[in-house]
């Protein structure tokens, strides 16, 4: 299981996103992935989109010194790894104790719009008296250390930790990154013929890869996720350079005569 801990400052946009449906950004012209979030758990709050929001709201102004009341927590489960609704709020129940937001307003929802089983969780911070605030501190390697003990108490597929809290010699073991690999693959396919940048944008888009041009590239594949070519190796800079030597024309040799020689030859 992989957790990310993100602090933020306003309610609308976390709780809001947690709770709609969705257009996947590689296909603007889809329509929206529809029952996308389903509510696991409601504590000391209930209701829709825009009454959540208010409650939230609502307890952050006992503490209005506290500039960013929000905990986004995420939780996803290892490729192809599916677990049942219990399982998955008693997971929940288990971070709120552990992170130390039980007696807290939390949300916790449900994402069914990529292929990996995957949860969030919005607290707020701010307790019910005005004076005490969920932590903060260390929050990386606390959730962290919480998905390690996830996986032990429910026999859940393990997932390397993250690399800054692996052992030495784990953190030696290079990570691979399946998705980057496949779309790297491609991108050099589709480069090795290009005569132009126009020709390789053409080949990647038909390879069903979304291209964004900037002052850089970057590739958005099947899945909505956006990838920047330097972090693959190929950066803008790289691939122009790569078709400069694609369109680059082989000279043709040059055969030298020693006119001394021809000379001497014909004298003879």
């Amino acid at each position: 299981m992989i957790g990310k801990a993100i602090i933020g400052k306003g309610f609308s946009g976390c709780i809001s996103y947690c709770l709609e449906d969705k257009k996947m950004k590689a296909a603007a012209d889809q329509n929206p992935v529809k029952n996308r979030a389903e509510v696991l758990l409601y504590n000391k709050c209930f209701g829709d989109r825009y009454g959540l929001i208010q409650q939230f709201n609502d307890v952050r102004k006992l503490n209005p010194k506290q500039s960013k009341p929000v905990l986004h927590l995420t939780f996803s489960l290892a490729a192809g790894e599916m677990v049942n609704r219990k399982l998955l709020t008693q997971i929940v129940e288990d971070c709120a104790n552990e992170l130390g937001f039980a007696e807290n307003q939390f949300l916790a929802v449900e994402h069914k719009d990529t292929s990996h089983q995957h949860i969030h969780i919005v607290v707020n911070r701010i307790g019910f008296n005005g004076k005490t605030t969920v932590s903060d501190s260390n929050s990386y390697k606390r959730v962290a250390d919480f998905c390690r003990k996830m996986e032990n108490k429910y026999s859940l597929e393990e997932v390397l930790s993250p690399r800054a809290f692996l052992p030495k010699e784990q953190r030696l073991i290079p990570r691979i990154d399946k998705r980057k690999d496949i779309i790297k693959t491609t991108l050099q396919q589709a480069l090795a013929g290009a005569k132009s940048l126009d020709s390789f944008c053409d080949i990647v888009k038909s390879k069903g890869l979304q291209v964004i041009k900037g002052r850089g590239i970057s590739f958005i594949d099947d899945k909505g996720v956006k990838i920047k070519g330097s972090d693959i190796g190929l950066s803008l800079q790289t691939i122009e350079k790569q078709i400069a030597k694609n369109n680059r024309e082989i000279k043709p040799k040059t055969t030298f005569i020693d006119l001394s020689e021809r000379k001497r030859s014909l004298h003879l």
